[in-house]
């Protein structure tokens, strides 16, 4: 395929992603391959679309009004590489078993896809989970609320 291609299914899939956990868990069903792995940089690796369909449904729990914004798309080859943005309510307890906070977010995100077929089949993304934990006041930001 080319990266004119692989770019419109990525954008396809954050189109679907944003109308909902429904549309979000069925556009993964039809364009994730199998055998799909996601390097996260948390330590440890997805392997396997069932893995992470669990993990998208647990933070789609966790922020159930969450919306994806395309900022930037580059693709060369097989490769779409992606800088989005973020925003959802803290409102569920499926990340991380967090309690709820009820706290707006808005983080970064980049993302590299590798896309075989019409298929992801290799991701590395990089999330503001620094931003994410300090927006919803589990972290100190630093120089904010001193005494």
């Amino acid at each position: 395929m080319s990266a004119k291609e692989n770019k419109a299914i990525v954008r396809r899939y954050f189109e679907e992603w944003n109308k909902g956990k429904a549309n979000a868990m069925a556009i993964i069903d039809e364009l994730y391959a199998t055998d799909l792995v996601c390097h996260r940089g948390t330590g440890e690796d997805i392997h396997g679309l069932k893995d992470w369909k669990q993990l998208n449904s647990e933070f789609y729990n966790a922020f159930p009004d969450n919306h994806l914004t395309i900022e930037d798309m580059l693709a060369e080859g097989d490769k779409v590489a992606c800088r989005w943005t973020f925003t959802g309510t803290h409102k569920g307890r499926g990340w991380e078993g967090i309690p709820p906070t009820n706290k707006k977010v808005t983080i970064w995100a980049i993302s590299i896809d590798r896309i075989v077929d019409g298929k992801f089949v290799e991701e590395w993304s990089r999330f503001d989970t620094l931003g994410l934990m300090q927006q919803l006041g589990l972290v100190p930001t630093p120089g904010k609320d001193r005494k």
